[in-house]
C-alpha cells in the first residue's frame, strides 16, 4: 500500500479559518480528497505535525489533531536530525529546525512514498525537486 506523509497544513486546511477565495478552495480540495482518499493509503504523520498543530491559536487546534487520529506516528531520531541538519545546510530548506526541514526529514528517512502538502513555497517548490533528490 502506498504511504502518504500527512504535514500540518493539511489538518490546517481541513479545518480553516480563513475566508479567502483560495483557503476556501484549498479547505474544499483537502476535505474531498480526505473523504474520497483517505482508505485507500496507508496515511503516517509525525509528533513534529502534532506539535505544530498544537501551536494554533485558533478555537479548531483540537480538531485539528483529533484528524490525525489513528494515523501512524513515525519516530524522530538522530538519522533524521542530521538529515534535517543537511537539508538547512545545503540550503534546501528554511533554517528552521523544526519546520520543513524537520518534516522532509522524516518522510525521506522512512521512505514515505509521497508527502502531502499545501506549502508550495518550501516542500513542494519545483525548483527545489533535485536539491531534496
Amino acid at each position: 500500500m502506498i504511504s502518504i506523509y500527512i504535514e500540518t497544513s493539511i489538518p490546517g486546511f481541513y479545518y480553516t479559518t480563513r475566508n479567502d477565495l483560495e483557503s476556501i478552495a484549498r479547505m474544499h480540495w483537502t476535505r474531498r480528497w480526505w473523504e474520497e482518499y483517505y482508505s485507500e493509503f496507508r496515511l503516517v504523520t509525525s509528533a513534529a505535525v502534532i506539535d505544530e498543530l498544537g501551536k494554533g491559536k485558533s478555537n479548531l487546534v483540537q480538531k485539528r489533531i483529533d484528524l490525525l487520529d489513528g494515523i501512524s506516528i513515525l519516530p524522530i531520531n538522530d538519522n533524521v536530525i542530521e538529515i534535517v541538519s543537511i537539508y538547512i545546510e545545503k540550503f534546501v530548506m528554511p533554517k528552521d529546525p523544526v519546520g520543513d526541514a524537520h518534516q522532509l526529514a522524516i518522510a525521506s528517512f522512512h521512505k514515505v512514498d509521497s508527502l502531502l502538502t499545501w506549502n508550495c513555497k518550501n516542500l513542494v517548490n519545483a525548483n527545489k525537486f533535485n536539491h531534496i533528490r
